[in-house]
């Protein structure tokens, strides 16, 4: 808070000039203490005199803190609301100290060998300390805590709802309390038809100039304006505000209110809400609370299963109309074959073309339900989006963020997800096709692409032999991601793969050159094996045949064909380096030689399309032998002992 003084005078004086009761208040709730003065005139009371002032400090055997000293001067008590918890403010002959009448000191006293909080210890401290200043409330109290003070002077003053079970609300001071209050006053009568004055002119005014600055691209001077709008209650303002929000924190939904049923913005809003709901592991029947909420709403329940349905499925697409619509368009297609960064640029340079569907909205919040393009949408590119002028408007345009996607493939030495390594991963690249045309080359009998899903879900719920009817025990078939690199190869990508490298591995480089080059990288790292080695393996096809392979299991190296200098094992595998540093050198080897990448956001935090590989191991030969195990854990019975 300001240590300007502040007109004590004048912020009363216009609260008591603002004031009406609210629509649905008692009148005899909202009457003065003075049965025989009527329907209150207003909140506040004549000041009390300096005397009157001194004397109570006298009484209480302490200065009183100085916004609450003045505010007595302005009016000696107030009339706080109904709604508030606390009714009725008491003057300086009501004050008086609380001394925790209930015993709330022992029930807040922090465990002092926990190295507690200093907040925690002031709070704890506060009820024995505090101030009361209520006369009239709802089981609450108002309480100045003098153990609470800024460099001002000022007391901390804490609103406790002794019904609500919740820990006391904290305000810096008395002035921040009142004015928080003055706020809540509006914004329960902001609904009220004949509820007009010069806070709410003024109020609303900045809610049209956050709207017109929303549009330029200038979303940080909007936010402050939208804000005190919005704890007034100003109409538009929780609408605007949120959508800023919601591109400052990509995820879930904000909350848009009614623009769920409104034609106009329904297809940008109403699959932004069925987001959340859709990606949740919800009780059973939570769909059906999801859509008689979204009917409260205005919401078609009709529409809004089938745009829940969409969302779920990954099939919903996010189309606008026009030039906008048209980029959305042609990202999706680099996004959905793992061009991610391409498709921002795309859609980056479209953004000052996007219209909005009305005047309720400025932002193109349709693209973050997308499930292709949504994921593209980082909190970093969210500021951007905010700070691109659009809808017609002009202003400066933002530098652009960073792309995402580092060159070639040493990445995937590195941190893979939440920070922790790849435990093990493949891929076959293929030269000169496109990557739809993949599962017939090597798919299983029947492969298509899917629709593009979460690749974290997909690899993990990979189906084993033994759930799949009429697959062999042996059978090592891959559920893989479909892409496309940024020099041009297709790419099918299995990580991380829970299976081993070992003798009865076929790689599919063959199967997969009829036309054109094929390379096959396997990474094997058996974290889950100690007493085995780890292990890499390349090959290499054209044209059907296999050109040079190699595989390097601890420091036993396979090698056949003319495998070049710049791949040679030899060179590349050191035995006095690291596992992930002689990974790191041939993958930077493969990339320099072969131009091999793969995109590092799309595998990770994309969609991406999948299909199913056929086996990447042979039948076993005669007189070979495979076992194949499976550990199922048994969860012991209610009250029985644990294994």
């Amino acid at each position: 808070m300001s240590s300007a003084p502040f007109d004590w005078y004048e912020f009363l004086g216009r609260w008591q000039e603002e004031w009406v009761p609210r629509a649905d208040a008692d009148p005899q709730e909202d009457s003065d203490e003075d049965p025989g003065a009527g329907v209150l005139a207003g909140p506040g009371r004549p000041g009390a005199g300096e005397a009157a002032i001194a004397a109570a400090e006298e009484r209480l055997g302490r200065r009183l803190p100085p916004s609450y000293r003045s505010f007595l001067a302005a009016s000696d008590g107030w009339h706080v609301d109904q709604t508030a918890a606390i009714y009725r403010l008491g003057g300086a002959a009501d004050i008086d100290w609380f001394q925790d009448p209930y015993g709330m000191t022992e029930l807040y006293e922090p465990d002092q060998g926990d190295d507690p909080r200093e907040e925690d210890v002031l709070l704890a401290g506060m009820w024995r300390r505090a101030l009361r200043l209520e006369t009239d409330s709802d089981m609450s109290h108002a309480l100045l805590d003098p153990g609470d003070r800024d460099q001002d002077g000022e007391w901390a003053l804490y609103v406790y709802q002794g019904w609500s079970g919740e820990t006391p609300d904290r305000y810096p001071s008395f002035r921040a309390y009142m004015e928080s209050m003055y706020r809540r006053f509006h914004a329960d009568r902001a609904a009220q038809p004949d509820f007009v004055n010069a806070t709410t002119r003024a109020q609303d005014a900045h809610v049209d100039e956050a709207h017109l600055l929303a549009l330029r691209g200038r979303y940080e001077e909007a936010l402050p304006l939208l804000e005190e709008a919005f704890s007034f209650g100003r109409p538009r303002s929780a609408v605007l505000l949120n959508q800023l929000r919601q591109l400052l924190a990509p995820g879930g939904s904000q909350g848009l209110g009614h623009l769920v049923a409104d034609p106009l913005y329904q297809p940008e809003v109403l699959p932004l809400e069925a987001m959340e709901q859709a990606n949740g592991r919800g009780r059973s029947g939570a769909d059906e609370q999801w859509l008689r909420m979204m009917a409260a709403r205005g919401a078609a329940p009709e529409i809004a299963e089938a745009v829940l349905g969409a969302v779920r499925e990954g099939t919903h697409r996010y189309a606008p109309p026009g030039p906008w619509g048209r980029a959305v368009a042609e990202a999706r297609e680099a996004a959905r074959w793992g061009a991610t960064d391409a498709a921002w640029h795309v859609l980056r340079d479209a953004l000052p073309l996007w219209e909005a569907p009305g005047p309720l909205m400025v932002v193109p919040l349709g693209l973050l339900a997308d499930p292709v393009l949504g994921p593209l949408i980082t909190p970093e590119r969210g500021r951007e989006i905010l700070a691109t002028p659009r809808a017609g408007e002009t202003g400066p345009v933002p530098e652009p963020v960073p792309d995402l996607d580092p060159p070639g493939l040493a990445w995937l030495a590195g941190p893979f997800r939440y920070g922790q390594p790849l435990d093990g991963y493949r891929c076959v690249w293929v030269e000169g096709v496109d990557p739809s045309g993949l599962p017939a080359l090597i798919g299983e009998e029947g492969a298509e692409l899917s629709a593009p899903v979460d690749l974290s879900r997909s690899f993990r719920r990979a189906p084993q032999p033994h759930e799949r009817e009429g697959v062999e025990l042996w059978e090592d078939r891959a559920v893989v991601a479909a892409g496309r690199t940024a020099e041009g190869w297709a790419f099918a990508f299995d990580g991380p793969s829970l299976r081993h490298l070992h003798g009865l591995f076929l790689s599919p480089a063959a199967a997969a050159s009829p036309s054109g080059r094929a390379v096959v990288v396997w990474s094997d790292p058996r974290r889950s094996s100690p007493d085995h080695p780890a292990a890499f393996h390349v090959s290499v096809a054209e044209h059907g045949q296999e050109l040079y392979a190699f595989t390097v299991r601890g420091t036993e190296i396979q090698r056949s064909g003319a495998i070049p200098e710049a791949l040679d094992p030899e060179r590349l595998f050191r035995p006095q380096d690291t596992g992930p540093d002689n990974e790191r050198r041939a993958l930077e080897a493969l990339h320099a030689e072969l131009g091999l990448s793969l995109p590092r956001f799309a595998l990770t935090r994309g969609r991406l399309r999948t299909f199913t590989t056929r086996s990447w191991t042979r039948a076993p030969r005669a007189g070979e032998s495979f076992a194949y195990a499976r550990f199922v854990l048994h969860r012991p019975e209610r009250g029985g002992t644990k294994p």
